[in-house]
């Protein structure tokens, strides 16, 4: 028993030392200094969105001692994710585990890696949960659920989340849900990450329309095959959605093949690439099933 875990300990700490050179140290905020990612060698890092909370001055602390400034290139509070840039071109990134994460599983030791002062910090947890994609709060969209029970110490948030064999999962975060240790998976990183070098911020389309939840009338449900739609209550002036027609008082029922239910179903829909494209808004309206067709717009 002693060998063994002579040699699990012996592996986790063999892991950190893989890790390690890909974590680096955020200030950009009065209290304690949180953590980043390096995202690509030419000095692109990615942290938590909550942490830094200036634009200027930013500094990251490398593994090496060196301490350089940062800027920010983008933020998408709705997942939690900002990216900084350094001017430096030898960075070392982290090995990222396969996008699908068919590897990780409920049970899995991982370890969660910061680096708030000069050396790298971690702390050993396993995967709590696992599950499809989910809408944050906040209304950002995550590739899967990854849930663990690592103690996230301060200034752990934005730094990593690695196996066994010290690749990265994802990373940390303690904003999105009080309480509980989240994952932000790489899939949703790269994602977002790519969208903000390109963009500076995270596209997402825009009817400009405040909805309720309501059920529809038990005829028109039958013939719709779903029971419950969304009434529109508020309709911004000179909005898509005031351009395409749809009036106060109208029942969304579809955005072109797609069922709203609810209005997460509506922010699921309006993905950067409907951005411009006119879509088929089926509705109710004054008891008769009608359709109206809106461009969708850019949210600013």
């Amino acid at each position: 028993m002693t060998d063994v875990l002579q040699q699990v300990s012996e592996a986790l700490a063999a892991a950190v030392e893989v890790a390690g050179p890909g974590v680096v140290r955020v200030e950009a905020r009065r209290r304690l200094s949180a953590t980043g990612i390096v995202w690509s060698s030419d000095g692109v890092v990615v942290t938590a969105h909550h942490v830094v909370e200036q634009d200027d001055p930013i500094h990251i602390g490398l593994a090496d001692g060196q301490t350089i400034s940062a800027t920010v290139v983008g933020r998408d509070p709705t997942t939690d994710l900002a990216v900084l840039r350094a001017q430096v071109s030898s960075l070392t990134p982290p090995a990222w585990i396969e996008p699908d994460m068919h590897s990780l599983r409920v049970g899995h030791l991982v370890l969660a890696l910061g680096r708030p002062r000069q050396t790298v910090q971690a702390t050993l947890g396993i995967v709590s949960a696992l599950g499809a994609g989910w809408r944050t709060p906040a209304g950002g969209q995550m590739d899967r659920y990854l849930q663990t029970d690592v103690v996230m110490y301060p200034g752990f948030s934005g730094g990593p989340l690695v196996d066994a064999a010290g690749r990265v999962v994802g990373l940390n975060t303690s904003a999105l849900l009080r309480g509980i240790s989240l994952t932000v998976p790489v899939l949703t990183l790269r994602r977002v990450i790519e969208m903000l070098l390109a963009h500076g911020r995270v596209r997402r389309g825009f009817l400009g329309m405040s909805t309720q939840p309501v059920r529809i009338p038990a005829v028109l449900a039958q013939q719709l095959g779903q029971e419950t739609g969304l009434l529109l209550i508020a309709v911004e002036p000179d909005s898509p959605a005031e351009q395409g027609g749809l009036l106060l008082g109208d029942t969304l029922v579809a955005l072109e093949d797609t069922p709203i239910r609810q209005h997460d179903d509506v922010l699921a829909f309006l993905s950067p690439e409907r951005i411009g494209t006119a879509v088929l808004a089926r509705l109710i309206r004054g008891g008769q099933v009608q359709e109206q067709r809106v461009v969708v717009g850019e949210q600013t």
